[in-house]
């Protein structure tokens, strides 16, 4: 059972999880804070829930979570002034938070894959899914959804790449409530941090990504690109390199050749 007495005390943010929602189980944690009608508009509202009917990772997969062994969980962002100008690097500041907490509570070493998954030993620890509601051409709120395997042992079905948990990393019984809240308080000190220098930011990414300068294929629905993994641009944009000319990927599978 998640202890939200223990988790407010390893929190110390300013605004992210300040307005804290816990539930036992629900459709969607992206799908309840992106809707108006629920009334929930604080901005760094977090949604947490041990489970989810209806989880979903990018490109409409599911998320599969073990019911309360997990951190599957949604913030919201209502502050439009935040996020406006580097809209695209929020999944930078999500994945980099997950990735920091880990090194930070258990020294273990993470690789960060573009664009949105975090890898321990090569295989998955946690995804990230970004959506939006805007109005007109202006986003006018954003969550940002987080799922991290934390105690879960098994996992069935296929995966793209395989997954794992930090028990099963660590062999030892983790602490949601002290993994929640480290993560909640990089997230804050991150996304401070992308206003003031996303530069930076990307860069701090870019040291935990091995794919970079490695030969690479990129599934974009039905096309396959094959090319040089050759840097990330100022939004955070893959540049492929192929026979000499540097093509700007926006979105896409990326895997080693």
């Amino acid at each position: 059972m998640f202890s939200l007495e223990n988790f407010d005390i390893k929190l110390n943010t300013e605004y992210i999880g300040r307005n804290f929602i816990y539930s036992e189980e629900i459709d969607s944690t992206n799908t309840f804070l992106l809707n108006k009608g629920n009334k929930f508009n604080t901005d760094g509202t977090v949604l947490l829930a041990e489970k989810q009917n209806k989880g979903k990772g990018r490109k409409d997969r599911i998320w599969y979570s073990a019911k309360g062994q997990n951190l599957t969980f949604s913030i919201l962002l209502t502050n439009k002034k935040s996020f406006q100008k580097n809209f695209n690097l929020i999944n930078f500041v999500a994945s980099l938070s997950v990735a920091v907490s880990i090194e930070n509570l258990y020294q273990l070493k993470t690789e960060l894959k573009w664009p949105n998954d975090v890898l321990i030993n090569g295989k998955k620890v946690a995804g990230i899914l970004l959506e939006s509601v805007s109005q007109g051409n202006k986003i006018e709120r954003l969550v940002v959804g987080i799922g991290l395997n934390v105690n879960q042992q098994l996992f069935q079905g296929t995966f793209n790449i395989p997954p794992t948990s930090l028990r099963l990393e660590t062999g030892e019984n983790i602490d949601r409530e002290r993994i929640l809240a480290e993560v909640l308080n990089n997230f804050e000190e991150i996304f401070e941090r992308m206003s003031a220098d996303p530069k930076a930011l990307l860069e701090d990414w870019k040291t935990r990504c091995r794919l970079i300068g490695e030969k690479i294929s990129i599934i974009e629905g039905e096309n396959v690109k094959y090319g040089i993994f050759d840097d990330l641009d100022s939004d955070g944009f893959l540049l492929l390199r192929t026979k000499g000319k540097i093509e700007k990927i926006h979105f896409g599978d990326v895997s080693v050749r």
